[in-house]
């Protein structure tokens, strides 16, 4: 399978995540946890990275960081490289120690940045690492800094995690109710759910699907890689694929609802279909299910009937062309 690409963009927010290599515990000692928090320190200063959240425990890291110059890549071979050579070195050592290539979820900053933030302060918890309580007590999370801010380092900045818990400023009172807010949090399943916890580590992008689609269009080296990355990003390809049908829908003079209400042969679902597959890498799956069209089987043989006999008169009275030649 083709690898997920990585996208940059000036600004851009990211969930980062990565384990020990066969999920070791490399972070199991302070020390190891000192390292890479000192690596990423470093990295930080020298590429003007701002971290939102983090968490170390023993065999994976957690990190929400925006990458105010578009810089992720470069960043993260750094920050690795730098604590693998440490690592390594101290431990006389060769060899990968990270179980392969980091995961990098885009994340919206408008709706989803706080809660990835609230799912990393609560990592140690799911993990029965320590209690809510002991939580400003164990250094390995950001909250750690927010509730101590004379220890907190200066690349950490906890203002989204604060203001989507409840607007609450950067002060002593504040950082009393977003405690609170966590100890609420950790016990509120539904909550959790609300906040898309089951969804902040999986997929490509976590934001809702209205900034799914703006990355999509607004940036065409996205679209592209999407195109030709097979299964990596399938929803990215489906909300692709999703406007193209609202487009070819709206051109013929029809309505979502008209896909169930017309017979799965339907000549009008068989041209669009058609002028979808000339046109983009969509499936016949996903024509069969979006179009109403019966078993994925069906929709391959009647494009393809199409495609060897299209019926011109036919596709300009619905005012869609297949730009098949017969």
């Amino acid at each position: 399978m083709p690898r997920q690409p990585r996208i940059e963009f000036e600004g851009a927010c990211y969930h980062v995540i990565n384990r020990g290599n066969y999920r070791s515990h490399i972070f199991k000692s302070d020390g190891a946890k000192q390292a890479l928090l000192k690596a990423l320190e470093e990295t930080a200063e020298k590429l003007d990275w701002k971290i939102h959240a983090w968490v170390v425990v023993t065999n994976h890291f957690h990190v929400a960081l925006e990458t105010p110059k578009g810089n992720l890549v470069e960043g993260m071979k750094l920050w690795q490289g730098t604590f693998a050579t440490r690592f390594n070195r101290l431990r006389k050592e060769q060899g990968h120690i990270f179980q392969g290539r980091y995961k990098s979820l885009l994340v919206d900053s408008g709706s989803h940045l706080g809660a990835l933030c609230h799912y990393i302060h609560l990592n140690p918890i799911r993990a029965r690492m320590c209690r809510v309580d002991d939580l400003k007590r164990w250094p390995w999370s950001s909250l750690h800094g927010m509730l101590n801010p004379k220890l907190r380092p200066k690349w950490f900045s906890p203002e989204a995690a604060l203001d989507h818990g409840g607007g609450w400023p950067d002060t002593t009172k504040g950082h009393r109710l977003y405690r609170d807010y966590l100890q609420r949090l950790s016990a509120d399943s539904h909550a959790k759910q609300e906040l898309f916890f089951d969804e902040m580590c999986k997929g490509w992008v976590l934001g809702s699907a209205q900034f799914k689609k703006d990355l999509l269009n607004d940036r065409k080296e996205f679209r592209d890689k999407t195109l030709r990355s097979g299964t990596a990003l399938d929803e990215g390809n489906s909300l692709l694929w999703s406007d193209s049908l609202s487009a070819l829908l709206q051109q013929g003079g029809f309505e979502l609802k008209d896909t169930l209400d017309s017979p799965k042969s339907a000549r009008w679902k068989i041209v669009i279909a058609a002028a979808m597959k000339s046109k983009s890498t969509v499936t016949n799956h996903w024509l069969a299910e979006y179009l109403n069209m019966g078993g994925h089987h069906e929709v391959s043989r009647r494009v393809n009937a199409w495609r060897r006999n299209p019926d011109r008169k036919f596709e300009r009275s619905i005012g869609i062309t297949t730009n098949y030649n017969a």
